[in-house]
C-alpha cells in the first residue's frame, strides 16, 4: 500500500511539472506571437521598392521582439516553400 502511495505521488508531481512546462511554453508562443505582430510598421520598409530606411518605430519594434522569437520564426518561414512542394528560396545578397 505504501509504495502505491508513493507511484502515485510521484505520477502526480510529473503531470504537474509536465502541465507547468506546457503553459510556460504557450505562454511563451503566445508572447512571441504578439510581439511580432508590432512588426507590422515595418511593412513600408520590406516591400521592395518602397522605403529606403526603417522607420524609428520600426525599429523599436524589431529591438522589442526576443532574438530566439524573431530566428524561429525565420527558421519556419524558410521552410514553407518546401511544405508547399515548391522550390527552396535561395536569395542572393543585393
Amino acid at each position: 500500500m505504501a509504495a502505491m502511495k508513493f507511484l502515485f505521488a510521484m505520477v502526480l508531481v510529473i503531470v504537474v511539472v509536465a502541465q507547468k512546462h506546457i503553459m510556460v511554453e504557450s505562454q511563451a508562443q503566445s508572447a512571441c506571437s504578439s510581439s511580432l505582430s508590432t512588426l507590422n510598421v515595418c511593412a513600408p520598409f520590406v516591400v521592395p521598392g518602397s522605403a529606403a530606411n526603417p522607420s524609428s518605430d520600426c525599429c523599436g519594434a524589431l529591438q522589442a521582439v526576443d532574438h530566439d522569437c524573431l530566428c524561429s520564426t525565420l527558421r519556419i518561414a524558410s521552410r514553407i516553400p518546401v511544405q508547399c512542394n515548391l522550390p527552396p528560396l535561395s536569395c542572393g545578397t543585393q
